[in-house]
């Protein structure tokens, strides 16, 4: 294996998409950017082989996935870029839909064959490709579900923002809309069951509050080590699944706040999660304006304040993909809030430093270790 040699950060802002490169030790970024401005960039995902992706909308022309075979290795933002053929996101005439965003970009499990791509849409669709994010085809068994008439969009939009492959079979895959709720197949997506048992939806009237389908999901996550472990923000709440999302349980005793939108799992660490609790209503940001990463190391039965290096007067959120880790024997974490600002950790969320201010409002955050 070789040695990683340093970090890049892929962030996705309301204008544009902008590098950040470090050194060895995390220490020193250098900034680029940006890529592909006046797009809303939603998405970032790094391929094995190197291909970056990016996806988002933009109010004059549409949604787009673009891809590159050379962001990653070559600094100072000369990289080249390609889109997608007109038409590779295209429902079909009697779908009776466009797709006006790209929420997921999600590269295959190891176990899936090369190129597999997964991308989550606005309308809340599920798409798959197998070259590499060159052109998608439509997941017909998710999209001709029974329940998807009754999806509504959230405040946000209905954004089909989570995509969990299984890390050792392809024929089992997660997935997660904001307003629906988990969805699971095992069949590589020809049927899918709901998989929401367990998950309470306070804003519904008394005694149909465990609806099968409904639930505004805000973000899942899991290690691969341990696939049946997850834990989910929901709009009430955070949760805890110990059977690959077949019941649920409450997990957010000790949170100073129960809503929230990101959930990253520590990469070599099964049970260890970080989320961003901030407050419902109209506030949306952190309990008393500070800014404060949460951890627990037991899948949510306890928590634990991380908010050294983080401001201390934070009027704004962090969403749902503006949290990520990185890859290296040493994790960093990293958190972009909708100030435009972006903070690193190298000492699992212990401290933190400022690394980047005054971009746009970041919207999603991918950190990829470099090989030497």
């Amino acid at each position: 294996m070789e040695t990683p040699r340093g970090t890049v950060l892929l962030l996705g802002t309301r204008k544009g998409l902008w590098v950040g490169r470090s050194d060895e030790g995390r220490t020193a970024w250098s900034w680029e950017g940006p890529h592909h401005e006046m797009q809303e960039v939603h998405a970032v995902a790094a391929l094995p082989g190197g291909r970056v992706l990016a996806a988002g909308a933009s109010s004059w022309l549409g949604p787009q996935v673009w891809r590159s075979d050379d962001l990653l290795t070559t600094p100072g933002g000369g990289a080249s870029w390609e889109g997608t053929p007109e038409g590779a996101l295209r429902f079909g005439p009697d779908d009776g839909a466009s797709v006006e965003a790209v929420w997921a970009l999600e590269p295959g499990s190891p176990a899936d064959a090369p190129g597999t791509v997964w991308a989550g849409s606005q309308p809340a669709a599920l798409w798959r490709s197998e070259d590499g994010g060159e052109t998608f085809a439509l997941v017909r068994g998710l999209w001709d579900h029974e329940h998807r008439p009754h999806w509504q969009p959230g405040f946000g939009g209905q954004a089909f923002h989570t995509v969990l492959p299984h890390p050792t079979d392809p024929a089992r895959l997660l997935a997660a809309l904001s307003s629906g709720g988990l969805y699971g197949t095992e069949d590589g997506g020809t049927t899918w069951e709901p998989r929401n048992q367990g998950i309470k939806v306070e804003f519904l009237p008394e005694g149909k509050q465990y609806p099968a389908w409904g639930q505004c999901v805000h973000k899942v996550d899991r290690h691969p080590d341990a696939p049946e472990l997850l834990l989910l923000q929901n709009h009430g709440g955070v949760f805890r699944s110990e059977d690959e999302g077949r019941s649920w349980v409450p997990a957010d005793a000790g949170l100073p706040a129960t809503f929230g939108f990101p959930v990253v799992a520590h990469p070599h660490q099964p049970g260890t999660f970080f989320v961003f609790p901030v407050e419902a209503g109209e506030r949306r940001w952190p309990p008393g304006a500070r800014a404060a990463v949460w951890r627990t190391r037991d899948a949510g039965r306890t928590w634990e304040e991380c908010a050294d290096g983080l401001p201390e007067r934070f009027f704004v959120g962090v969403v749902r993909d503006a949290m990520a880790a990185d890859d290296h024997a040493v994790t960093g974490l990293y958190v972009g809030g909708r100030n435009g600002g972006v903070w690193g950790s190298t000492d699992d969320g212990a401290s933190w430093r400022t690394l980047v201010t005054d971009l746009p409002d970041v919207l999603c955050v991918r950190a990829y270790a470099v090989p030497g």
